[in-house]
């Protein structure tokens, strides 16, 4: 349901960003997340608990608007360089979750973990007066004066003196219009970008949801003997589809494991990205990860399925800054928060669909979901090579049918 919740919120966040501001957008969607999030550690029911984690998911879907903050900010030559160094971050939280329900589950429960989870959320809209603005925003409203103090108090923050120029105010055009999507200029991007987004969604989701029952399959495979049932716990209920077990140590630890393998191409994916240009990067991460997905198929040792779990992380990990960073620069000002909304909104329909084949075609033909998930990567792959446009040195435009860049920025 957060899949769902963010799915619907997206879109309309997106709009609503490039009409009225990223930066109002973005605290929204914290102070929205944070208050739902909050709520859903008070659900008196399982109806109440899914419905507010759909609304989590809602506020969630606004915090894509830091990115397209952050990549109107950045120079042209820095975005392949700054934009997936935010994949460090993004592990160090999930290994912090990882290791704060490993310790707050067994102990006081679910419910003081999602309150202590939203901690940092709430300490970081305390201090949201330092984040500010897009400059390049306040140029396509024509706020000329807003922008040109943004960028006085950055230079003033970093000791540096003005760049010499004058800051030209953008062709008017109406901002986040669903029809620019599909704009002669972007509509073909626009198809592909949406196709790659689902595909790399499914794949990501796939990938994680399904590494229990890799591993299960792993140790079949690999002794002589049928893997040894639980017999701790044979009540009606633990045999029932809804019985949920708490996850022991050696399940945190293979998390940690193949969390940290989402960090271990970051190198080798920012030198793809900076040197062989955004498309060609992408097609190749993609490709690797339909080839790893038909490995996991190879009879192996846990500790060789677990090598494959990791690459796979790493990979579909490269997979999505390379998308993230890619949607952010092709679409121009006008458009790109909506770009990036309708985006994410198509990626957690691949996210929802994973389950069926990761938990369920899976039980019924491994081969068969491989080989699924593997079709989808290769399709994505082609989509990625045959992007019209290449983002790698461009400038970020203003609108969509004015050329004209803001070299002053």
């Amino acid at each position: 349901m957060v899949f769902f919740g963010y799915m619907v919120f997206s879109i309309v966040l997106g709009l609503l960003a490039d009409r009225y501001g990223r930066w109002k957008i973005l605290l929204l969607s914290f102070l929205w997340a944070a208050y739902f999030s909050l709520l859903t550690s008070f659900a008196p029911s399982y109806i109440w608990f899914v419905f507010l984690r759909a609304m989590v998911g809602g506020g969630v879907s606004g915090h894509a608007q830091g990115l397209i903050i952050k990549t109107e900010f950045l120079p042209t030559k820095y975005r392949g360089y700054m934009l997936p160094l935010s994949q460090v971050f993004w592990l160090a939280g999930s290994l912090l979750i990882i290791g704060l329900a490993s310790v707050v589950n067994p102990t006081i429960g679910w419910r003081w973990l999602i309150r202590i989870a939203s901690i940092p959320g709430i300490l970081l809209i305390l201090v949201f007066k330092l984040i500010p603005e897009s400059a390049r925003y306040n140029i396509s409203t024509g706020n000329v004066a807003a922008a040109l103090a943004t960028l006085q108090r950055i230079a003033k923050m970093n000791g540096a003196a003005m760049p010499e120029g004058v800051l030209r105010e953008a062709a008017k055009e109406r901002r986040g219009r669903f029809k620019d999507l599909i704009h002669p200029k972007y509509f073909r991007t626009t198809l592909q970008i949406w196709i790659i987004w689902l595909g790399i969604a499914f794949a990501y989701y796939g990938v994680v949801l399904a590494s229990a029952e890799l591993l299960e399959r792993d140790l079949v495979c690999g002794s002589t003997a049928p893997p040894a049932q639980d017999s701790g716990d044979d009540s009606e209920e633990s045999r029932g589809p809804c019985h949920c077990r708490l996850f022991g140590p050696a399940a945190y630890h293979t998390m940690i494991i193949s969390t940290v393998g989402e960090i271990a191409l970051n190198p080798l994916n920012i030198l793809g990205i900076n040197f062989l240009g955004r498309r060609l990067s992408l097609c190749i991460t993609m490709g690797c990860t339909a080839l790893f997905f038909l490995l996991l198929n190879i009879c192996t040792s846990s500790t060789g399925m677990t090598g494959f779990l990791f690459m796979l992380r790493a990979l579909v990990s490269a997979n999505f800054n390379t998308i993230y960073i890619y949607t952010a620069e092709v679409y121009p000002t006008t458009m790109r928060a909506l770009g990036m909304g309708t985006s994410g909104s198509l990626c957690r329909v691949g996210a929802m669909v994973a389950p069926f084949i990761s938990q369920v075609l899976m039980s019924a033909s491994f081969i068969g979901a491989l080989c699924l998930f593997s079709s989808v990567c290769v399709v994505c792959a082609i989509s990625a090579f045959t992007l019209p446009i290449e983002t790698k040195g461009r400038a970020l435009q203003v609108c969509v049918t004015a050329l004209g860049y803001l070299n002053a920025l």
